[in-house]
């Protein structure tokens, strides 16, 4: 769990100077710094790796996992993606710590909450990742000059070009692609995924 300075504070109130001791931590790889203010235990004081899409949901929020790692994460493309790509609200951001590189983009703000899921990967890591639907409509609406406005022309887009799989794309939650398609965002793009996934349903 990655957790703030402040959480820390009450735990070291037998140092006269807990910043120093914080930083002694630092350096000697008991804490990994994800941000100013933010840290998660070195490898010696976890049970495993950090759970990277929650890391990714508390470095910038509100946010949720998404575009490539999510269509990697549910096994839509074949690619490893080392880079943890979510979508948010507010202005795009990229963090690179010791864990990688996390990349913010933003997303209107009626299509935001669209397909978001919350995954349980333990007790103690709970985070938010976009549906198969989702991440595939995330990806449609932040890929610049995107001229696939056809069924034909979205297909090859979309298995071709991202590589996805199209067994995986059954079964797909459609009603997700069409609040997409009548959001007012790349109208004329969602509305051919839209058509693309209704036609390998």
């Amino acid at each position: 769990m990655p957790f703030t300075h402040g959480a820390l504070l009450p735990l070291l109130g037998a140092y006269k100077r807990p910043n120093d001791k914080i930083s002694e931590w630092l350096r000697e790889g008991v804490l990994v710094p994800l941000k100013r203010g933010l840290y998660v235990l070195g490898d010696e004081g976890r049970d495993g790796p950090p759970c990277l899409p929650l890391v990714a949901n508390r470095l910038y929020g509100p946010s949720c996992v998404s575009l490539d790692w999510a269509l990697a994460w549910h096994g839509l493309i074949p690619e490893r993606v080392h880079e943890v790509t979510s979508v948010c609200m507010r202005r795009g951001r990229v963090f690179d710590n010791p864990l990688g590189r996390f990349s913010y983009f933003r997303i209107p703000a009626n299509v935001y909450p669209l397909g978001v899921e919350q995954v349980t990967a333990s007790a103690q890591e709970t985070f938010l990742i976009a549906s198969p639907a989702k991440a595939l409509c995330d990806k449609v609406l932040l890929t610049r000059h995107l001229q696939a406005r056809s069924r034909t022309s979205m297909q090859r887009y979309i298995l071709d070009d991202l590589r996805v799989d199209a067994g995986a794309l059954r079964g797909v939650d459609l009603a997700t692609v069409r609040a997409y398609a009548g959001a007012d965002v790349k109208t004329a793009q969602m509305k051919a995924l839209l058509e693309m996934l209704e036609a390998l349903s």
